[in-house]
C-alpha cells in the first residue's frame, strides 16, 4: 500500500504537470495568435496609410501639372496676341505716312510665329484685321476699327478693338 499512494501523487504530480504544461502552451499560443492578430493590424494600418499618401502625392502632382499646362497655354497665347498686335502696329505705321494704304501684309515672319494684316473700308473709317499664328501652333485675331486724322504723320484713333473675336 505504500506503493499506491506513491504512485498516485506521482501521478497527480506528472498530471499537473502535463497540465501545467499544456496551459502554459495554450497561454503561449494565445499570445502568440493576439500578436500576430496585432502584428497583420499593424501592417493593414500601414498599408493602408501608404496608399492614402500615395493618392496624395499623385493628386497633388495631377494638379502640379495641369497648372504647369494652363500656364504654358496662357504664355503660347500671349505670345500670339503680341505677334497679331504687332501686326496691327505694323498697319498704324503704314496708315500714319499713308492715309489711302489699304495692301496689308500677307504672312510677314516676327518673333518666331507670323502676322497676316488686312485693311478694309474707306478712308478715314478703316477696319484692320490682324492675325498671328506661333511656332507652336497657337493663333489669334486683333480687330480695330480706326478713324484716322488729317495732316501728316496721321493721326489714328481706335474707336472699338476686338481680340479673337
Amino acid at each position: 500500500m505504500s506503493i499506491e499512494p506513491i504512485t498516485a501523487l506521482s501521478t497527480f504530480g506528472t498530471a499537473r504537470a502535463v497540465q501545467q504544461g499544456l496551459l502554459s502552451y495554450g497561454i503561449n499560443l494565445l499570445l502568440m495568435t493576439n500578436r500576430q492578430r496585432h502584428n497583420g493590424s499593424v501592417t493593414l494600418i500601414v498599408i493602408f496609410t501608404i496608399a492614402l499618401l500615395s493618392t496624395l502625392v499623385i493628386g497633388m502632382l495631377q494638379l502640379n501639372t495641369e497648372e504647369i499646362l494652363l500656364m504654358q497655354n496662357y504664355i503660347y497665347a500671349a505670345e500670339s496676341r503680341a505677334i497679331a498686335e504687332a501686326g496691327l502696329n505694323a498697319a498704324f505705321a503704314e496708315l500714319r505716312t499713308d492715309s489711302g494704304w489699304t495692301t496689308g501684309f500677307a504672312s510677314t515672319a516676327f518673333a518666331g510665329g507670323n502676322y497676316s494684316v488686312a485693311v478694309s473700308g474707306t478712308s478715314p473709317n478703316l477696319t484692320v484685321d490682324a492675325t498671328s499664328t506661333t511656332s507652336k501652333g497657337y493663333a489669334s485675331r486683333v480687330e480695330a476699327d480706326i478713324t484716322i486724322g488729317g495732316g501728316s504723320p496721321h493721326i489714328i484713333k481706335i474707336d472699338e478693338l476686338r481680340i479673337n473675336q
